[in-house]
């Protein structure tokens, strides 16, 4: 019978919540810290709430908070008998151990919160669960997206002055003058195209277009070799077009720079296996993680991209591409359809707060000619929803014999970045490897 009644009361700690409220009566400073991640509605008691809900108002007007005060606002706004009364506020000063501990009591508050908010979650996916009527996927992608922002809703907001401000900054620019290589996001590996982005950042979406067998996988590939393999920061790779063991082949190939038709016919000689051998031991311990569902649904598509943050720690994704992405209203035009996936990414990477770089097609008009932002393909909300949109350019040249040639010169052309210059970065593209390597300029 106590188990029974136990279960049916919602989880609270009115101990804690009197504490909290007593110690910010005797110690109101400590309302600058606590005023950032305690909200009214993590109180239980509908007394606590109001009275907290008064320290608001008054640290609002920039009035300290103390018995006087505080009576004198609720009984301003008529919520004083909501509040319990002048005693029961004044009672709360003798529920306080020690002020020392309202961290500790904010935390036990707010914990308490986090547990009623899940059952109310929890009953809510339920009731969904018994609508036939609604999609199953649409039920679970609404579930983690709401799990995703309770796990991430207790985060403190601070507030700095220029007095921390400006030390600061100055002491992050003397450091990147004497590490040239510091940047402030992810970087790509490609020196040039990350001087001009200081790296990938955080809650960008980045476009890479180009027209078919230009690259733009393996420059997807390039960036996460030096990101996950060489930087160690853990990766998402979508891949809606090639299977799990095409990539793993193709990094392999870039890594040991072994030629890829060698490795698909298995024709190696023995320097190739200890390339090979050398090349897997780096693979091998690499925090890269590889989605390879052919036409995977947007709704899937985001459900798993906040498992790869929550559960593997993901800094960064990649889709590979844009295009083929399904859409639930498959029967919408092409561009509604493009564009409900554009601005959901764009969405996505600001929600998980990383930077998502998502490769396109653009229109075959450009084939033979530099790539612009009228030819992305599907809409034009791509370029509107992209933080920045460069193109891969290159001249398919063959040699006599009708082969392309080794080494080919290409550039990635930075056409638009919100926060940044543009302008072109000088490739290499080795063939054999299908490999982007920076290209050294003449002194």
């Amino acid at each position: 019978m106590a188990a029974a009644l136990k279960d049916s009361v919602p989880p609270h700690n009115l101990e804690a919540e009197q504490a909290t409220l007593g110690a910010l009566l005797l110690d109101w400073r400590a309302m600058n810290d606590i005023v950032t991640r305690l909200r009214p509605e993590h109180f239980y008691s509908i007394q606590n709430q109001t009275i907290y809900r008064a320290m608001i108002n008054l640290f609002g007007k920039s009035v300290v908070g103390d018995l006087l005060t505080i009576i004198n606002d609720l009984t301003q706004t008529g919520d004083l008998e909501k509040a319990g009364g002048s005693a029961y506020v004044a009672s709360l000063t003798d529920k306080v151990p020690s002020t020392a501990n309202i961290e500790h009591y904010t935390n036990i508050v707010v914990d308490m919160a986090t547990r009623r908010q899940l059952i109310h979650l929890s009953a809510e996916v339920k009731a969904s669960a018994f609508d036939e009527t609604r999609d199953s996927r649409l039920i679970l992608e609404e579930a983690e997206k709401n799990i995703f922002a309770l796990t991430d809703g207790d985060q403190s907001t601070p507030v700095h002055d220029m007095k921390e401000v400006v030390p600061a900054m100055v002491k992050l620019i003397e450091s990147r003058h004497k590490n040239k290589n510091v940047y402030t996001g992810i970087p790509s590996g490609f020196g040039r195209l990350d001087s001009m982005t200081s790296g990938f950042q955080n809650s960008e979406m980045i476009i890479i277009g180009a027209r078919p067998s230009m690259g733009k996988t393996a420059l997807a590939l390039n960036m996460m070799e030096h990101i996950a393999v060489d930087s160690k920061i853990p990766c998402g790779f979508f891949s809606l077009e090639m299977s799990y063991e095409q990539i793993g082949q193709r990094l392999l190939s870039q890594l040991g720079r072994i030629p890829g038709g060698k490795l698909r016919s298995g024709m190696l000689k023995m320097e190739d296996f200890e390339k090979l051998q050398q090349a897997a031991g780096r693979c091998f311990e690499a925090p890269l993680y590889i989605v390879d569902t052919p036409n995977m649904k947007l709704i899937d598509l985001r459900a798993m991209a906040r498992r790869l943050v929550v559960n593997h720690g993901v800094q960064i994704i990649f889709i590979d591409y844009i295009g083929l992405i399904a859409v639930e209203n498959s029967n919408a035009p092409v561009y509604e359809q493009v564009s409900e996936v554009s601005k959901s990414l764009k969405a996505l990477a600001r929600e998980l707060n990383i930077p998502i770089v998502v490769l396109c097609q653009v229109a075959r008009d450009a084939e033979g000619n530099e790539p612009n932002l009228a030819q992305l393909r599907g809409s034009g909300s791509i370029e509107q929803d992209a933080d920045v949109v460069m193109f891969i350019h290159r001249e398919r040249k063959k040699d006599e014999d009708g082969e392309m040639e080794p080494v080919q010169e290409a550039k990635l052309i930075v056409a638009k970045q919100r926060n940044g210059p543009i302008g072109d970065v000088p490739l290499l593209f080795l063939n054999s490897f299908t490999k982007f390597e920076n290209k050294r300029e003449d002194a």
